[in-house]
């Protein structure tokens, strides 16, 4: 068994793919690294199949008809052996000397059984956004105890716009898969169902306050670009749907205890999503658009009352419906602030 399977969905991803791979090598023979090919059209499966036979025993190339971002995680799970699972995207890259500390950090635990096994290590992430001056730091330092297993009743207040991501997170590879999650095919923005959904069956957690994952942004084809995003906005909406319908029948279920920390910091995330979808309908100016909005907000409304309630008086909720040119105006501003703040898009 392998301490650590890397996959890296690939989809016509030539000019950068190298790169990132290059630097998941150097884990060694510990570490696994799935190239997934996802129906490329480009050169992509070549170099895939070159990086595996120059890195034997550490890449693997794996090839598939498309089926989108999510298709592609689901293979690198399904393929996976090594005891603890990452995804990193073809265009990022991680860092060296904070990749030698990860690891060292969960060999301690690749012995570990019941009570002790370590369910997700997280670590911080650096926007690496293009022609930037100075990149933003995700970190979780007044969040998360550093350098020490704990639970969820130990984890602190989150601040607004500070979420554990894709980027930020290795997950024991048989949690994923006894929680069952399988992500959407052909579907963008799913990143926010893999770091959703697992949260109420993590029981131990371990926080390294390392740099580690460099994700870049900038490229006016990114998924994360804003007017891209605007455009999916129907698939944002989707993956929005899917969280709500997740949470909220986890709770009736029991499997999300209310009041508990978790249920809080899977509440706050939902909001941010719900949030992100509409504020993006807003800055449309489109009238589709806006009725999308409007649906995730009937849609909650009709799956969840209290839990609408409790979302629409809320901040963002109030907000997002302040009426007229005016209140959509203050919306956009804020927005524009955020970014400017956090370095998204």
């Amino acid at each position: 068994m392998k301490l650590l399977s890397i996959a890296v969905p690939c989809y016509n991803s030539q000019d950068y793919m190298e790169k990132c791979v290059r630097s998941l090598v150097v884990g060694g023979d510990e570490v696994e690294v799935l190239i997934v090919n996802d129906g490329s059209k480009d050169d992509t499966a070549r170099i895939a199949d070159a990086l595996a036979q120059k890195y034997p025993g550490i890449v693997r190339a794996i090839h598939q008809p498309n089926k989108g971002h999510g298709g592609a995680v689901n293979t690198g799970l399904e393929n996976a052996t090594g005891m603890f699972f990452k995804v990193v995207d073809s265009d990022d890259k991680v860092k060296a000397s904070a990749y030698k500390t990860i690891l060292d950090t969960l060999r301690k635990f690749s012995t570990k059984e019941g009570e002790e096994q370590l369910d997700l290590l997280i670590s911080n992430f650096v926007y690496d956004k293009e022609g930037s001056t100075h990149c933003k730091v995700m970190e979780y330092r007044k969040a998360l105890p550093k350098d020490r297993v704990f639970s969820w009743e130990e984890t602190h207040r989150f601040k607004k716009g500070q979420y554990i991501l894709m980027h930020s997170v290795i997950y024991r590879t048989a949690l994923l898969r006894e929680c069952g999650l399988k992500l959407p095919e052909h579907c963008f923005y799913v990143d926010n169902i893999y770091v959703f959904n697992p949260m109420p069956h993590v029981k131990n957690m371990y926080y390294l306050d390392v740099n580690f994952y460099y994700y870049f942004i900038g490229r006016n084809d990114q998924s994360v670009n804003e007017e891209v995003m605007i455009g999916r906005l129907d698939q944002q909406a989707r993956v929005n749907r899917i969280m709500i319908d997740y949470f909220s029948d986890g709770v009736a279920s029991g499997l999300i205890e209310e009041k508990s920390h978790v249920y809080k910091y899977m509440y706050n995330y939902l909001e941010i999503i719900t949030t992100i979808t509409s504020v993006l309908a807003i800055r449309s100016d489109d009238d589709e658009k806006m009725q999308i909005m409007k649906d995730i907000w009937a849609y909650l409304s009709q799956k969840d009352a209290k839990l609408y309630k409790k979302m629409r008086n809320g901040a963002f909720g109030i907000a997002l419906h302040l009426p007229g040119r005016a209140g959509r105006r203050i919306v956009k501003t804020g927005y524009s602030i955020a970014r400017n703040i956090f370095g998204f898009n």
